[in-house]
Parts: C-alpha cells; structure tokens; sequence
C-alpha cells in the first residue's frame, strides 16, 4: 500500500473543506489517474460545497454541467444505479461494471443487485466505489472512474490501491460530515434498560405487546410500560420512531 498522509485529507472546521478535497483529487490522480465522484450522503439532494458555497463536484473535481456528467444532480441515482445500491450491502471498497461488483472478501447479496444498463444507470462503465458508513445510518459513497470510458477491467488498480482509497475517502467524508453537517436529532446519554431493549427486539420484528408479554412472560401492561420509557428517554412520538431512533443507536439491529 502506498504511503499516504491522512493528515491531508482530515477535515476539522469548513474552512478545511477545500483545500482537503482538493489534496484528494491530487491522490486519487496520482495514485490512479482516476476522476473522482464523490457524495457524503446518498440519501441527500445536498451537493457538498466548501466554506463559501462553492460545489465541489465542478470546482474542484472537474466536473461540467454537461448533462453526461451532472451526476450530482440526478437525484434518482441513489434509488437506480447499481452502485449506491451496492454501498447499502456492502461496508468496504469494490469495483464494478456490467459484469458484476468485485469485492476482497465475499459478499452473497451483491450478487442479487441489478447490473443491467450498467452504464446509463451508474454514468459509468466500471469504477471503484468506497462506502462509507457513519453513525445514525447515514451511507456516504466515492466513485473513482477511468477517464477512458474503454477501460473495464479496474482489478489491478483496485488490488493495489483499493485499501487506500478506502481510508483517504472515510477520513475526507466523516471530517466533512462533522464539519459542514448538522448533528442528527438525537438524545445523547440515553440509556435504554436490558428489559427495554428486549421489548422493543420483539416489537421491530413485528410481535404486538400481546406476543410480547407471552415471550418474556410478563404483563402487556409491563411491556408497554417499558416501551413507553424506551420511547420517553429517546425522544420519539410514537413507537415506530422509538424503534428507528434505537436502531440508528445500535441497540437493536437485523440481527438482534
């Protein structure tokens, strides 16, 4: 792996924001020669700008408002192309084209991922795209494409420098993230009890407090009453938001 400073990249206040993306522009080409797109939440219509506003996909990525190349403002990428979607199932870098998503490590869901018009869909014929999961559920995605649309095949630049453009893309997108993002409207310091945690286990699986009082062997009454303060201590209006809110703080999860 090439030696990197990831000093360079980290970003602490908005004022850091352009001279960072443009220090990762300059790695990107170095090390690849590589275009890079990049996005710190794919579920958001807001394009990433510097301290005064300017849009970093134009100013400093080289991106032109030609219509093949407005990736930024196409807001039904995140729901059609092949590869936000891969970044919902898949935490770290990889590359794609048509003929599938290539990963370091074995992952069976992208294999049920459509690929078909590969290129129309993603505004690319191969790349390699980093993921970058951060807290509250929150996906932030980079995609670092050849100039030359020809070229398919990114195995050898994604063997070589996969790792590292995974760590400059996470420090880069988690710095602006907290430096130009507001904070999520989320209790801190919020303790939910084990018997809390266990109601609403069963609940986000789709069990009624009925069913829960019979599994834990204990009243509806008492389930609720621990709902009830799960949702209290989480700030939430009503118990669909009590379990979003608790699965964006990792107490429950798919796996629970």
């Amino acid at each position: 792996m090439p030696e990197i400073n990831l000093d360079a990249v980290r970003i602490a206040k908005p004022a850091d924001v352009r001279l960072a993306a443009e220090r990762l522009r300059e790695m990107v080409r170095d090390m690849t020669g590589f275009r890079t797109a990049i996005c710190h939440n794919i579920a958001s219509k807001q394009s990433m700008v510097d301290a005064d506003g300017n849009v970093l996909a134009t100013d400093v990525f080289g991106w032109t408002l030609d219509e093949n190349d407005r990736w930024w403002r196409t807001p039904r990428l995140a729901l059609e192309s092949p590869l936000p979607t891969a970044c919902r199932y898949e935490s770290e870098p990889f590359w794609c084209n048509a003929q599938g998503i290539h990963t370091a490590t074995p992952n069976s869901m992208l294999a049920a991922i459509d690929l078909s018009n590969f290129e129309r869909r993603g505004l690319t014929p191969a790349a390699i795209v980093v993921p970058v999961h951060l807290p509250f559920g929150q996906i932030g995605a980079a995609s670092y494409a050849p100039a030359d649309r020809t070229k398919l095949d990114l195995s050898a630049e994604f063997e070589a420098f996969g790792d590292t453009l995974g760590l400059i893309t996470r420090t880069f997108i988690a710095g602006y993230v907290r430096a130009m993002c507001d904070p999520e409207r989320l209790p801190v310091g919020a303790i939910l009890s084990k018997r809390e945690v266990e109601c609403l286990r069963w609940a986000a699986v789709g069990k009624t407090d009925f069913e829960i009082s019979l599994i834990m062997s204990r009243s509806r009454a008492t389930v609720r009453f621990h709902i009830h303060n799960a949702s209290t201590k989480l700030d939430a209006v009503n118990r669909s938001q009590t379990l979003f809110k608790a699965a964006q703080l990792g107490y429950i999860g798919l796996n629970s």
